[in-house]
């Protein structure tokens, strides 16, 4: 099957055909760094990090571009704010950018540019477009005239004439137009400059990304991403001083995930309703916010809540539960290797799962990356798995081994492209006991205590006595297994 893309600028789904077979250029809007990351940020992290593996996946060698805006009025002013250097601002947040993102196990793109690292660049763009009559200079500032560019709001679906009625920004003296946006900023006293033909300033927003995405992609190239929020003005700015300036159509797939809501609004620094990143770490794991914002279609908006951060974990313990009782069962996950058959019309409906489940998550994910659908698939095959150790108690048949080995496997093979389930099931459940008696404020050593005693009563049958401590761990919301191996033990969760 064919990767079907959602095309922003076409408004439809249309078949993926690089430019170049078999090698993908793809340039995604990274963060303005003034400030911690929120779970918006997260969401469109995750959105291309799953594009990223799911090209790599289906074959393609992909280039990945995403930039960092260094130097920006918000940037400065936070500066000015702490009384600080604004590229040490910068920098300070492009860090914990690191450090947020590597826990959420976001690959890192090919290239990472820093704004402030292209100010030739920008400057010799600018130049090609006032040479071409699609720019002119004020007093220092040089602005793009939007009237120039015929195709100016295509992608926003926009017209000049409604943009002017509800325009809700300060006409700049000097403005031909006003929805003319400016290319270079004349420097203020105290902010950061470079020197330029047009005096000492700086580079406004905009033209960053079509300086950075032609030297590293070329000036068209396949695939655009960013948050729905850049569609106009940023992107719809993008291309008019990049096909003003090249002659060519810029990027080819316009690829724009939806917004994260609470209460229904969109999550915003500005509307004071966001949740930083670490601030989500400090009660799940990383992999949790992973996986909630994986399960709805990248285009769709989706509601953070405790109620779904806690129904996404409870799915990543199904998973990393099947995990590991597979492993149990069948002594480790060994190499893939042909499915076995059988006359058992159980073991033949979980092989033809475990047959089909590449198939079907891959056509899952060929429809415009249906992540939602995808795990939906693989939520299915571990459902199977279970119910398959479940109907046969004691110990499984060689043949049923390799049956569960493979499905084992193949979710994880699975999942991987998502970027989850990479790491053990013991480390899971270790850090998701850590953080639940954290919550609890129960101290994990006196668990471990009164588990090590039921222990010592079980081993000297002691049947009350282990009873005894069996409840007052009920009483501590601390579940008790116990396994041929051995007990084990894991905090309740809230739906129990």
């Amino acid at each position: 099957m064919t990767i079907r893309i959602y095309n922003t600028m076409s408004g439809q789904k249309e078949a993926f055909e690089p430019l170049e077979p078999g090698r993908v250029h793809m340039y995604v809007c990274g963060i303005t760094a003034y400030d911690f990351c929120h779970v918006g940020h997260a969401r469109s992290a995750i959105v291309f990090d799953v594009i990223y593996r799911y090209l790599q996946y289906r074959g393609f060698e992909v280039v990945c571009v995403r930039n960092f805006t260094d130097v920006d009025d918000k940037i400065i002013k936070r500066g000015q704010e702490e009384g600080a250097n604004p590229q040490a601002i910068a920098e300070q947040y492009i860090e914990a950018f690191y450090e947020d993102m590597d826990q959420l196990g976001v690959v890192r793109p090919d290239y990472e540019p820093r704004a402030t690292q292209f100010i030739q660049e920008m400057i010799e763009l600018i130049e090609i477009l006032i040479e071409k009559g699609y720019a002119y200079q004020v007093d220092g500032d040089v602005y793009f005239a939007v009237e120039k560019f015929s195709g100016y709001g295509k992608l926003s679906k926009r017209k000049l004439d409604d943009m002017i009625a509800g325009a809700r920004v300060a006409v700049e003296a000097g403005k031909r137009h006003p929805m003319d946006f400016a290319l270079w900023k004349a420097s203020k006293p105290g902010e950061p400059a470079w020197p330029s033909p047009w005096g000492e300033g700086r580079p406004g927003w905009h033209i960053e990304c079509s300086a950075m995405s032609s030297k590293y992609l070329g000036s068209t190239f396949d695939i655009h991403g960013g948050g729905k929020d850049l569609i106009f003005p940023h992107h719809e700015n993008e291309i008019a001083q990049s096909e003003a300036a090249f002659g060519k159509s810029f990027a080819r797939y316009w690829v724009h995930n939806g917004f994260v809501n609470v209460n229904q609004e969109k999550m915003s620094k500005s509307l004071g309703n966001f949740f930083t990143i670490r601030e989500v770490y400090e009660r799940y794991q990383p992999e949790v916010l992973r996986l909630f914002l994986l399960s709805s279609h990248y285009r769709s908006p989706v509601d953070f809540s405790p109620e779904s951060m806690a129904e996404a974990e409870r799915g990543l313990e199904r998973f990393y539960h099947t995990i590991e009782q597979v492993s149990e069962l069948v002594g480790g996950l060994p190499r893939a290797e042909q499915l076995p058959t059988s006359k058992d019309p159980e073991f033949n409906s979980l092989r033809e799962k475990i047959d089909t489940i590449l198939t079907r998550f891959q056509d899952d994910m060929d429809d415009d990356f249906n992540t939602a659908a995808a795990l939906g698939q693989l939520f299915d095959l571990s459902r199977a798995l279970n119910r398959f150790q479940d109907n046969r108690p004691g110990k499984p048949t060689p043949e049923e081994k390799k049956l569960l080995a493979q499905g084992g496997l193949r979710l994880r093979e699975c999942a991987k492209v998502l970027g989850l389930l990479e790491r053990s099931p013991e480390e899971f459940f270790r850090e998701h006991r850590r953080m639940s008696l954290e919550m609890l404020d129960i101290d994990q050593e006196a668990v471990e205590g009164l588990i090590a005693e039921r222990a010592q009563a079980r081993k000297e049958k002691n049947w009350a006595r282990a009873d005894e401590i069996r409840n007052k761990l009920a009483e501590m919301s601390i579940v008790v297994e116990d396994k041929p191996e051995g007990t084990r033990w894991r905090v309740k969760t809230p739906s129990e």
